[in-house]
Order: C-alpha cells, then sequence, then structure tokens
C-alpha cells in the first residue's frame, strides 16, 4: 500500500481521504480521478520544512504540469508554494484562481507571443527565458508595454540522470536551454544583460524527471555554483536566485524507496553550500520545483472492471473501463504501476493477471499484476500513484470522455474537475455548408 490515508473499512472496502471508493465509484462514476487533500498538503509542508529548517532563503515551487486545476491553485496558495508554470493554459488557470501571480514562474522552449503578453499583464513573476531569441522578444514586448520583467536563463548543466531517457532534460543534447560546456550560456547572458527592458535576477536548471538518486541534483548543484563563480569573475554578475528545478522521484511500486525531503535536503544542499564556500560565492535565494513529488502519490484512479477474459495457458486479461486516454504514461514511458482490490483489502492476492484497457490499442496498464481469483466484472480496481501526468495527459482518443477528479479529505467528497459529456467531444466540430 503507498499512500499513507489509505485503509480499510469495515466493510473491507478500500477507503482514501476516510471516503469508501465503492461509494465514490457508484456517486462519481468511473474512470475516477481520486486526489488526497491531507496528502498533497503533507508533501506540501514536508518539502517546505525541509528546505527551511537548512536554509534561510528558498522557496518551493510546485511544478503545475505534473496536475493542475484551480483547486490545486488554491490548495498551493494555502501551503504558501509558488508556482512552475510552462504554459498560456496553466498561466490562465492560475490567474482565474486568485493565485498571487509575483509567484509564478513562467517556462518553456517556445513561448508563443500571446503567452509572453500574457505573462507581461497578468504580472508573471519571473519568466524563465530559454534562449537569446526569446530574450529579444520578450524585451520587444516588456517594452511596448513601458515595463521591466525580471527573468532567469535557462541552462544546460550537461547532466544525464537515470531515468527514462524521454525525461532527461538536463544533458548537452537537449531543445532545452543553452549549454555551459558549448560557451551559449555565457553568450546567453551577455546578450540578456544588453536587452533595457530585461532584469536577470538568476539561473535555472531542470535535469530531468522522476529521479531517485540523489547524486545526479549534487552534481547538478556543484556544476551551477562553479558556473555563476565564472559569470562573477568575467561579467562581474552576482545572481539573486538559482532555481535547481525538481525532478525528485516517487514510489510506483513498493520496491521502490525514494529519498525523503529530509535526505533530499541535506544531501543537495551539503553539495552546494561546499561549491559555494569553495568558490567564495553568496548564498542566492534557492529554488526548487517539485510536482511528481507532490501530485504523484496522492492520486488514485478508479476503474470498474469489465470483461475477463482467459487465454489458456498463456494470460488472463482484466479489462478496465478507462486506459489509454487517462492514463498515457505505460504507452509513452513503460511505466509501471500498482492497483488494490478495492472491494475487499482483506483478499488474498493469488491470481497473475494483466490488466488492460479499452482502446484500440494493446493499451495494457498493468502487465502481470497479482490480483484476487475472485475478482469479478463490476468490481473496482484502485491503480495507485497517478496525480501525476495522468489527467495532465489525458486526452479524447477514440472520443473518450477525459475523467472527473475529486478531492477526498475527511470522510468529504468534492468534485474539482466535471466528467466530459458525450456533447463536449463534439463541442468543437463544425460541419462546412458543402458537406451539409
Amino acid at each position: 500500500m503507498l499512500l499513507g490515508t489509505q485503509k480499510k473499512n469495515e466493510q473491507k472496502h478500500l477507503e482514501i481521504g476516510g471516503c469508501d471508493t465503492i461509494n465514490l465509484a457508484a456517486e462519481f462514476g468511473t474512470p475516477l480521478y481520486v486526489m488526497d487533500e491531507e496528502c498533497l498538503r503533507e508533501k506540501c509542508r514536508r518539502l517546505k520544512t525541509a528546505f527551511n529548517e537548512r536554509c534561510k532563503n528558498s522557496l518551493i515551487l510546485y511544478a503545475a504540469k505534473s496536475c493542475l486545476n484551480m483547486a490545486i491553485c488554491k490548495i498551493m496558495e494555502d501551503e504558501q508554494l509558488g508556482l512552475d508554470i510552462s504554459s498560456g493554459g496553466e498561466a490562465y488557470t492560475a490567474l482565474k484562481a486568485g493565485f498571487p501571480m509575483e509567484k509564478t514562474y513562467l517556462h518553456g522552449n517556445n513561448k508563443s507571443l500571446w503567452e509572453i503578453e500574457l505573462a507581461l499583464d497578468s504580472g508573471v513573476g519571473k519568466i524563465v527565458l530559454d534562449n537569446e531569441q526569446e530574450a529579444e522578444l520578450v524585451d520587444k514586448i516588456a517594452k511596448s508595454k513601458n515595463k521591466v520583467q525580471d527573468v532567469m536563463l535557462r541552462i544546460t548543466p550537461g547532466i544525464k540522470p537515470a531515468t527514462h531517457s524521454y525525461i532527461q532534460t538536463g544533458q548537452i543534447d537537449t531543445k532545452f536551454g543553452l549549454g555551459i560546456s558549448t560557451g551559449r550560456a555565457i553568450e546567453g547572458i551577455k546578450k540578456i544583460i544588453s536587452c533595457s527592458n530585461l532584469n536577470l535576477v538568476g539561473l535555472h536548471c531542470h535535469i530531468g524527471s522522476n529521479i531517485i538518486a540523489l547524486e545526479s541534483f549534487a552534481m547538478t548543484a556543484k556544476i551551477m555554483v562553479r558556473f555563476m563563480a565564472e559569470v562573477k569573475d568575467t561579467l562581474n554578475i552576482t545572481f539573486d536566485e538559482l532555481d535547481l528545478g525538481g525532478g525528485l522521484g516517487v514510489r510506483y511500486t513498493s520496491d521502490i524507496t525514494p529519498p525523503t525531503p529530509e535526505e533530499f535536503a541535506e544531501y543537495v544542499l551539503n553539495a552546494l553550500n561546499d561549491e559555494l564556500i569553495k568558490y567564495e560565492m553568496p548564498s542566492p535565494k534557492l529554488l526548487f520545483e517539485p510536482g511528481r513529488y507532490i501530485s504523484g502519490e496522492s492520486g488514485t484512479t478508479l476503474y470498474t472492471i469489465g470483461t475477463i477474459k482467459e487465454v489458456p495457458g498463456i494470460k488472463t486479461y482484466i479489462t478496465v473501463d478507462g486506459g489509454l486516454s487517462d492514463n498515457p504514461r505505460p504507452g509513452l514511458y513503460d511505466a509501471v504501476y500498482e492497483a488494490l482490490y478495492a472491494n475487499d483489502m482483506t483478499a488474498a492476492m493469488n491470481k497473475k493477471v494483466t490488466v488492460a484497457g479499452k482502446h484500440c490499442e494493446s493499451d495494457n496498464l498493468i502487465f502481470d499484476i497479482m490480483l484476487p481469483d475472485t475478482i469479478k466484472s463490476g468490481d473496482i480496481l484502485a491503480v495507485q500513484t497517478t496525480g501525476a501526468y495522468n489527467y495532465a495527459m489525458a486526452s479524447n482518443y477514440n472520443r473518450f470522455m477525459r475523467p472527473a477528479m475529486i478531492l477526498v479529505k475527511d470522510g468529504k467528497a468534492d468534485l474539482i474537475i466535471k466528467r466530459e459529456t458525450l456533447d463536449d467531444i463534439i463541442s468543437n466540430d463544425i460541419v462546412p455548408d458543402k458537406l451539409k
């Protein structure tokens, strides 16, 4: 069992946040994203405390791309986190939720004109520039609005962490940022400081996602300090902020033991501080951008089991009423999950099965998982650690309706995203007159 607030009740049903999941499935339908509010808040507080106790000047930014809606914006505001946003859509969500925009940092390697204008008009705190061309564009737009915009520059430190190749972002060969070893980073800084309507306040980097080994984070911190020392020596510039990105991994299966926030903070800050002392550099304000760590284990997806099919001597398929459209990660990254039999938490897990989705693809959610041999159509399966990049990457493939999302706490469930309807599916379709 992965989530701290999961338990069984007197009926042996799985509970999350004090809510019976069988009742949740009946009330809200399935597939259903269930977000555990207490888990979300506890993750925020633990991260914030871990860094605040070891660093006098730090800010945790929630990586909105992992899972964002207006209710989650409100929770992040309550917990006094900032927001790492990577699109105009995420910026607009934060704005409409009333989130303090001065605590938002806009990322992206190819920001559109309208996204930059939205950022400037809405008071986004920092724009993280990806390259020299983008610096020119932001400077031009800021000048037209008679505004000086605080910016950071994304740096490529040349680190290739141990994670899936699709979510490695810090190596030299990447679309993100400017490389240190190639000389592009220093040239990018020169370009930005020549722009009259940009105020370069710091550097940003991000090496990848779902990283378990702390060595990559520590090496990144050291490389960034060395580069900051080089900039100070060559350009006489000292930065106020250093953003070391996110990427802290989580438990998708019971055999994974990710670092705790305390271990993460201790390890990274020790490496950082050693290097600051070595190069006689002042301590900048430190920023970190966890997303998956906060939302991942806070989410569970409930499915209703449909067809159960035996392939004699080979495999048993248990099909659920969702799949690729609400969780594309197994297909994208070969992501591995665990699941619980929500109807009876005491049942013996004695049958190896494959959990399949219902889309017109191979669409297998979980291979070779143990579930009870008593499982039947109509029962509820709970797939764990689905709070990050599941709803965020959900689609209408096969014209499926995207699921609802609820927030559970203290036995109460609140709807925070409505389930799409068939009319929603066709709402943007247009039939030209010549086809009528």
